[in-house]
């Protein structure tokens, strides 16, 4: 639609989540009309975020260094893990205040369709951190969509083996939304009301 460089800008805005083809233009156009926009900050935050950060060798989460900073607080509850599919649920789930244990990330959620099966995901992980017995409460905290209950449902399963509570959160969270888009007494709530699985 624009010529060159422009909508070279668009189109690599567009592809961003969330991002569809008109806020992709008026991101373009903001950065473009904005004189003070400082562009080089923006690219120098991004190179930099790239370089830095990393995911947490223990959970899974973002961090900054070789393990992230709740893995890192002597004040959490080992013996409680909550599974969330991505780091930004960790977000959602901390704004709670309701949780005080530890996390992890498994980076997605099984769905065939996309071709992501439990061997794509941390779940080989999650087994190792559970294995020395310290664990006695693993918290299903995945999406309430098709491809999260397919995960809480194959985790479950896979975690009656082993001599540990599995919890999963309670009602409250919309059917095919997503945590980080839930309100904080929502997702508080159905915390709280976490039932057991099996």
């Amino acid at each position: 639609m624009y010529e060159g460089i422009v909508q070279d800008l668009i189109d690599e805005l567009g592809r961003l989540p969330g991002i569809g083809p008109k806020s992709a233009q008026r991101i373009a156009f903001h950065i473009l009309q904005t004189e003070n926009f400082d562009v080089s900050h923006l690219a120098e935050i991004l190179t930099t975020v790239r370089e830095k950060v990393k995911f947490c060798s223990i959970c899974g989460n973002i961090s900054e260094q070789e393990t992230c900073a709740i893995c890192r607080d002597p004040r959490r509850d080992p013996a409680l893990i909550c599974v969330v599919e991505e780091a930004k649920d960790v977000v959602a789930i901390e704004r709670t205040r309701e949780f005080r244990g530890l996390y992890h990330v498994l980076g997605g959620a099984i769905s065939p369709i996309d071709g992501i099966g439990p061997d794509q995901l941390r779940i080989r992980e999650l087994m190792q951190r559970l294995a020395d017995g310290t664990v006695t409460e693993v918290i299903l905290a995945t999406d309430p969509n098709l491809e999260g209950e397919a995960t809480a449902t194959y985790l479950s399963r896979l975690l009656t083996t082993l001599e540990i509570r599995v919890t999963r959160l309670a009602s409250g969270l919309p059917v095919g939304g997503d945590l980080e888009y839930a309100d904080e007494v929502t997702l508080g709530r159905a915390f709280e009301g976490r039932r057991v699985v099996g």
